[in-house]
């Protein structure tokens, strides 16, 4: 072939070549910072999932309406899309939806995640892939400090297990036992009758040890008198309310999801007159809580972080307030526990990335693993939130809340009665209440 009749297919090959550069960094370039938003949209814990999803929809539309998340090596800023990952409220649903998150949707981050059961059976997609995961929920130590897998593009913006059954342990031998030995006469020293009924997966299992672990470093005074077990989705438990009516305890430490908390509750103090005080812990800080428990969860004992109806003093307060406000204007209700948690995770997320600069997964971890960020409606140690060098965990200010029924609401209200910094009202013992003995 001769030079001139070489050069036009030459020149077809440079056009050509040009024009598909310019395709592919047409199609490279994201129109969006795409984050999977891990949630049980259905299933057992379906209700406590669609408060994820909203809450993270609604962070999500916040950003957008101000601009986006600036990315520096794009040169311009770019919105957020969430993309709903529904794990079914199972093990295998969520390795499914993580999967598609990641290999189909191509999510450039990953938050949520609720159930530690759940959560722990989909880690692996995510070590194996490397995409950055803030995790809001799955508060079992079995979760953030495994070592089988490479966690370290997973970060948890939430109290451990061990966190939260060490206040709400404390506050049991601390508080509980001296008001309940006070009102009806007995001696100082004697112990607290604990009973601990826990849900049979990580975190239930996670909380029963942290409970015994409290006791024992803490040298408290109380005697774990009954311990029984659950499935999680369990509706029905009047057979293992009736075993530990007969162990006669002072107060149950309940470790449940919403769904199990509020017929727990009922059909202790209606089916089998358990006339007892629970002990409950986060993640049933939720509207539905208030409203499903009704007059069988009055003065019932709530450890928290965010509540749609009590607003902790202190420089969160005009922040939980615009979050209410904000969430009811968007959904028409209110937002739990999971869905404030979540909400920041979104935010945390945006802060990272315009950190980073970049959407490169191994940036991002690297941003989130330098993060210091101003608090923002839950309270946190230092008021910045931060993660730890060790396991990449947030620490939070957790309080103690008592249910009052509130008349006008027609369902109880959580008034914060523990630490004295944030303490609105004392604890109340009601005249229902029938305390343990041996």
């Amino acid at each position: 072939m001769t030079m001139s009749r070489k050069f036009p297919m030459i020149v077809a090959i440079i056009v050509i070549a040009i024009a598909c550069a310019g395709c592919s960094e047409q199609t490279t370039t994201p129109e969006a910072i795409r984050v999977g938003v891990v949630a049980s949209m259905t299933g057992s814990a379906s209700s406590t999932g669609n408060d994820i999803w909203q809450s993270a929809l609604l962070a999500a539309e916040e950003i957008n309406a101000n601009g986006g998340v600036y990315v520096a090596d794009i040169g311009k800023s770019l919105p957020i899309r969430v993309i709903q990952g529904d794990d079914e409220s199972t093990r295998e649903g969520g390795m499914k939806a993580v999967s598609k998150l990641i290999t189909q949707d191509n999510v450039d981050l990953l938050v949520g995640g609720f159930s530690s059961a759940v959560v722990m059976a989909h880690q692996s997609i995510v070590a194996d892939y490397g995409v950055p995961y803030i995790i809001s929920g799955a508060s079992s130590t079995a979760v953030s400090n495994r070592d089988d897998i490479d966690t370290s593009y997973m970060f948890y913006l939430r109290p451990s297990s061990d966190d939260s059954s060490i206040v709400t342990t404390l506050f049991a031998g601390n508080v509980l036992r001296p008001a309940i030995n006070e009102k009806f006469g007995f001696s100082d020293d004697r112990p607290l009758r604990l009973a601990i009924i826990y849900q049979d997966s990580p975190y239930g299992k996670g909380h029963q040890s942290a409970i015994h672990a409290t006791i024992e470093n803490n040298d408290l005074n109380v005697d774990v008198v009954s311990e029984e077990s659950f499935m999680m989705g369990e509706s029905d438990f009047r057979t293992i309310l009736t075993a530990v009516k007969a162990k006669q305890p002072d107060a149950v430490y309940a470790v449940t999801f919403l769904n199990e908390q509020i017929p727990l509750v009922q059909q202790a103090r209606r089916d089998v007159g358990l006339d007892t005080i629970f002990l409950t812990i986060e993640p049933n800080d939720d509207p539905d809580y208030y409203s499903g428990v009704g007059r069988y969860g009055e003065f019932s004992l709530l450890e928290s972080r965010f509540s749609p109806y009590a607003v902790p003093n202190g420089p969160t307060a005009s922040a939980v307030t615009d979050f209410v406000a904000a969430f009811d204007a968007r959904w028409n209700g209110f937002p739990g526990m999971m869905g404030a948690a979540t909400y920041e995770a979104v935010y945390v997320a945006a802060e990272a990335i315009e950190n980073a600069g970049t959407l490169d997964k191994t940036a991002v971890r690297d941003a989130l693993d330098a993060i210091e960020m101003p608090q923002m409606i839950e309270a946190m140690k230092n008021g910045v939130i931060t993660f730890s060098d060790d396991y990449r965990v947030s620490a939070f200010d957790l309080y103690m809340s008592q249910l009052i029924w509130d008349e006008s609401a027609g369902e109880p209200r959580p008034r914060i009665i523990w630490p004295d910094s944030l303490k609105e009202t004392d604890l109340v013992i009601p005249d229902w209440y029938t305390p343990g003995s041996d």
